[in-house]
């Protein structure tokens, strides 16, 4: 099969784009063989709630260990120093934990890493890749630079190839900012994305970039074939509409989508909305996307800011499911409808009320490399 050129994009120093060569980013639940995490450091984030957002990254890994490697970075040995006392004491074995000193400026993996990719070659081996996007701080933050330079830095400690995906502007390239939490990806030719995180002019991530050109890139770097466009997030996330709050796919033909019970709540028509879209929707074959509703929790607020609560920010690993929970009556069974929805994996609470104040859950932090 010959593939033509993309004019307008360009991959590293290549026109041949990741899709081209048989690559695709794996759905979540696929095998993993580390999940990245950055250890928190930056107290802007957390504030008061620093020491204890430690031991919610504590208990996340003691979850992970015993199903995947953990790879953490540091900003300096002094934070090495302390993520090392939090694991020790929670029993953490150091044989399972790799540790990088790489310097950020937050700890969102999830947006600022690398989106890993994957293709499986003639000789049948399985082959993984890194598309690297730019990041700039939600189009919102002024300091973002370290985090963006993160793909490239963990290309060079894997020894991966890395995709940069730039688009011609004029008569130069620039790189697409695309954030991880932004989209999720079936693994099968779908992905799901929002109009007001990649297509509104507040917090434009990138000025000047049609909605065909924005599809065109997804596609060429991520191997998907059709783009899900939702309407809008939910209130409190300061990402401007990232789809990992409101609508998650959990098997190839199935999707979970948040819901709002209270009509005189913020999240209540925009969350109609995104499930009315939903409904409608079909997979590559024709058929019909099954659709199911997981309630919100009750508002969360801090100092008077209300806070992005959701439980679809979930992080799905070899053989377990973490799920975000904020001591809420809706806590059980946002819990046992994944658990049904996911029975051949583990599904925990992971309790995100410290966590959550930085305006992120578990999947904003932590970001899967495939096997």
């Amino acid at each position: 099969m010959t593939h033509r050129p993309l004019p307008a994009l360009r991959f590293g120093l290549r026109r041949v784009s990741p899709s081209s060569r048989g690559f695709r980013m794996p759905a979540e639940w696929e095998p993993h063989r580390a999940t990245w995490l950055i250890w928190p450091h930056n107290r802007t984030d957390w504030g008061v709630k620093t020491r204890a957002v430690e031991w919610c990254y504590g208990e996340i890994i003691r979850h992970l260990i015993d199903r995947e490697r953990v790879s953490i970075l540091v900003q300096n040995e002094t934070i090495a120093r302390r993520a090392r006392l939090v694991l020790d004491l929670i029993g953490v074995p150091k044989s399972r934990v790799d540790m990088y000193q790489i310097p950020t400026n937050r700890s969102w993996i999830r947006d600022s890493g690398p989106l890993f990719v994957l293709r499986t070659t003639e000789a049948g081996r399985r082959d993984v890749a890194i598309t690297d996007w730019r990041f700039n701080g939600w189009a919102k933050y002024r300091a973002w630079q370290r985090d963006d330079a993160l793909s490239a830095r963990i290309s060079d400690y894997l020894k991966m190839r890395r995709f940069a995906v730039e688009v011609r502007s004029t008569d130069q390239y620039e790189p697409i900012v695309l954030e991880g939490g932004s989209i999720d990806v079936n693994g099968r030719g779908l992905l799901l994305t929002t109009k007001e995180c990649l297509l509104s002019p507040i917090q434009c991530r990138n000025p000047g970039l049609t909605r065909e050109t924005i599809e065109q890139a997804l596609k060429a770097a991520l191997g998907v074939r059709r783009v899900i466009w939702l309407e809008s997030g939910i209130a409190g996330d300061d990402t401007h509409g990232h789809v990992d709050d409101v609508a998650r796919f959990v098997s190839s033909g199935t999707v979970v989508a948040a819901v709002e019970s209270d009509p005189a709540d913020l999240n209540y028509s925009p969350l109609r909305a995104n499930l009315a879209i939903l409904k409608q929707m079909r997979d590559l074959r024709g058929r019909p996307l099954r659709v199911v509703s997981i309630p919100m929790p009750r508002p969360v607020y801090f100092k008077g800011e209300r806070l992005p609560a959701s439980y679809l920010n979930f992080y799905i690993s070899n053989g377990l499911v973490m799920v975000p929970t904020f001591n809420d009556p809706h806590d059980r069974l946002a819990l046992n409808r994944l658990a049904t929805l996911f029975p051949s994996r583990e599904v925990v609470g992971i309790y995100a009320g410290d966590l959550i104040l930085g305006l992120g859950a578990l999947h904003c932090i932590t970001q899967q490399e495939p096997h």
